[in-house]
């Protein structure tokens, strides 16, 4: 399946929109608890085990909304908006897009 930020894909054509697909992943607050009790693995700033966390959940949320575009008959998401919320201690990741049918 082709998943793209941008409004179209070169030299396609898009026959169909299905309609809004979305994808969610929520870290829950004992992640965050348990990234930062293990902070010694920060270098340079950067926690490499926060990261890890946070690319995991990206990942389901992409692959969430995919398999949802997939659902409605679609063989791509255009348009897709990655939103990272805090909520309650809890982080919420969250992919949205458009799923359509290519020529």
């Amino acid at each position: 399946m082709i998943v793209t930020t941008t409004p179209s894909i070169e030299g396609r054509r898009i026959s169909t929109y299905h309609g809004i697909v979305v994808g969610e992943a929520i870290l829950g607050a004992n992640v965050f608890r348990d990234l930062f009790a293990g902070i010694t693995d920060i270098i340079g700033g950067r926690s490499g085990a926060y990261e890890e966390e946070l690319g995991k959940a990206r990942s389901t949320a992409l692959s969430e909304m995919e398999d949802r575009a997939r659902a409605m008959g679609a063989g791509a998401v255009v348009g897709v908006d990655l939103d990272y919320e805090v909520i309650n201690n809890m982080l919420m990741v969250s992919a949205s897009g458009t799923a359509v049918t290519l020529d």
